[in-house]
């Protein structure tokens, strides 16, 4: 997930110009006789890199990968430069990227995606595949046991249970406690103020943080900042706070490639369409999970899920 602040401080950089240092000319990217996919360093990207990378190769594009290149700024930047041709990236990070976070289009799944796309392609010649109905968007989850007894499950039950003083602490990053698209989007549109108090600040945005100590009840912590598709959130037991008046912008993952490569090759749009079209919350957090939490491998998860996937699509086989 991109941190706002530090992301459109460093678009504005790059804007002026002052990060070409970061990749080569983009005519270079222009010789490269394959298509170089990427992905952030996060787990998620390193699951979707992976399986945009597996459903090129198999349909007999070549492929350089860049997976796990690095935080947001940094894959953004190599995209507009040329260093790299695709990679899975967030419709809400559009706000920032655009430096248009105050626009309530990024609050809407459709209206963001419209959007980001329509800007990408005047502005920067990118094209934006077609996106997954699974939302990465900052959220907060409350430990199972206690959501269950307060019968919490919305964001409008949360603000009721801070409202009557219940003993809930938060686990979150300094980000979220401060950012306005954060938790202070949260207050404003639920009516509630969380006691500085009562939170405690993780260092870095790592919610798998945030998720143990809440899970362990560490220190008295009970609720946790997470990111919509988290792997963790089923097996630590923890019960996501539905955003129900829609306070966060939405983020839902998709493949950005630049135009001149889908040009080249038209048939990646339609290939990579049915993987991301496929991709629920809840079939992101369980993949996630698998590398997270199972310890396995991104590429063998991401190519079982498109095994299991065509599988479905072309149906048991029958014998003659």
């Amino acid at each position: 997930m991109v941190k706002p602040r530090l992301f459109v401080a460093f678009m504005r950089l790059f804007a002026l110009g002052l990060m070409g240092a970061l990749a080569p000319a983009s005519g270079l990217a222009q010789e490269r006789p394959g298509v170089v996919v990427a992905s952030k360093a996060d787990t998620e990207g390193a699951l979707l890199g992976n399986m945009i990378a597996l459903i090129l190769e198999r349909e007999g594009v070549p492929v350089d990968l860049r997976l796990q290149l690095g935080p947001t700024q940094r894959v953004r930047a190599a995209l507009l430069s040329g260093e790299i041709d695709l990679y899975p990236e967030y419709t809400g990070n559009g706000a920032f990227f655009h430096d248009m976070e105050g626009d309530p289009a990024w609050k809407s799944p459709d209206a963001a995606f419209d959007r980001i796309k329509k800007l990408d392609a005047e502005r920067h010649k990118l094209v934006w595949l077609a996106r997954a109905p699974a939302n990465n968007s900052w959220l907060i989850a409350v430990r199972g046991d206690l959501a269950r007894r307060l019968d919490l499950s919305t964001m409008d039950d949360f603000a009721q249970a801070v409202g009557r003083s219940t003993d809930l602490k938060l686990a979150a990053s300094a980000e979220f406690v401060e950012s306005p698209a954060a938790l202070p989007s949260f207050e404003r549109t639920y009516g509630f103020q969380f006691p500085r108090d009562r939170i405690v600040v993780q260092l870095g945005g790592d919610t798998m943080k945030t998720m143990r100590a809440a899970a362990r009840n560490t220190d008295g912590v009970n609720a946790a900042m997470v990111y919509g598709t988290d792997g963790a959130i089923v097996p630590l037991d923890l019960v996501v706070m539905k955003d129900n008046k829609g306070a966060q912008i939405v983020y839902e993952p998709a493949p950005v490639i630049r135009a001149a490569i889908l040009q080249r090759y038209p048939k990646i749009a339609q290939a990579l369409a049915p993987a991301f079209s496929s991709l629920t919350t809840t079939k992101l957090q369980a993949l996630n999970a698998e590398i997270a939490i199972e310890d396995k491998q991104a590429r063998d998860v991401a190519r079982r899920y498109l095994d299991d996937l065509a599988g479905s699509r072309t149906g048991p086989r029958t014998s003659p």
